[in-house]
């Protein structure tokens, strides 16, 4: 790519409401700033072709798009990164920014959130500096953040683990070894799950922590139905209401 006419890499965060049954207005959870970029970008990298639209159907609304909906440029994540991970061995995505040689901003989009933390994109970031772009995240929610803020438990030292194991043996031993780096370094545990299986995850860390960790359930984070409740183990024995099938949680755990 020539690096003089190179446009930039524009990472997009969208709400949390992503599969929920109301939609926050824009202004409440994303800047104007944040949102007038988003209108002016034409070239997409993005994790769902659809709900990107549906995205910036709602960016229209507040700020025009520069180019009309239907010849927005938009390029899906292939199914790869989807099943194994920005970080799969040959990941190469130079490709999908070709469109930057010619001097077009590109903007990296998940279905919820700060692309690239926690969602796919990673490995178009990484392509963007590799081919010399300038690779500019905007400002917007970001649920593992937020939660964290919201928990109690200790923001200067976490570590992000992403999903536990689905076998629940090695789930239980993986929560257990997690706890004891917890209690000896003072680090905070951050893990996310599917939302179906919330209720085996909250069943899971009741049945493997020791009763004084702290743990925290965040769920509909920045939305109106917002509800983050920590607590120690003990205490949430008494009361082990998980968040619903349907809703995406952030849970953490530490001294």
């Amino acid at each position: 790519m020539n690096a003089t006419a190179l446009g930039k890499l524009f990472l997009v965060p969208t709400p949390l409401d992503f599969l929920c049954d109301t939609q926050v207005p824009l202004s409440q959870v994303l800047p104007l700033a944040t949102v007038q970029t988003a209108s002016q970008i034409d070239h997409w990298v993005v994790e769902n072709a659809k709900s990107a639209r549906a995205f910036l159907k709602r960016v229209d609304a507040v700020s025009p798009l520069r180019v009309p909906l239907q010849a927005q440029q938009i390029n899906e994540l292939p199914r790869l990164v989807h099943k194994k991970g920005d970080w799969v061995a040959g990941v190469d995505m130079r490709g999908m920014l070709q469109a930057a040689s010619q001097g077009h901003d590109i903007g990296l989009l998940s279905e919820a959130g700060m692309p690239a933390v926690a969602d796919p994109g990673s490995s178009v970031v990484r392509a963007a500096h590799d081919v010399g772009m300038q690779v500019l995240p905007l400002v917007g929610p970001s649920a593992l953040l937020l939660a964290l803020a919201g928990s109690g438990l200790n923001g200067q030292q976490f570590a992000f683990g992403g999903y536990l194991p689905q076998d629940a043996a090695e789930r239980s031993l993986r929560l257990k070894a997690l706890e004891q780096h917890a209690l000896k370094t003072g680090e905070t545990q951050v893990f996310i799950e599917t939302p179906y299986r919330n209720a085996a995850v909250l069943a899971a860390l009741l049945h493997s922590l020791h009763d004084h960790t702290r743990l925290a359930v965040c769920s509909h984070v920045s939305l109106p139905e917002m509800r983050i409740q920590s607590m120690q183990v003990a205490q949430w024995k008494r009361h082990p209401q998980a968040p619903d099938k349907t809703t995406p949680a952030v849970f953490a755990f530490g001294p």
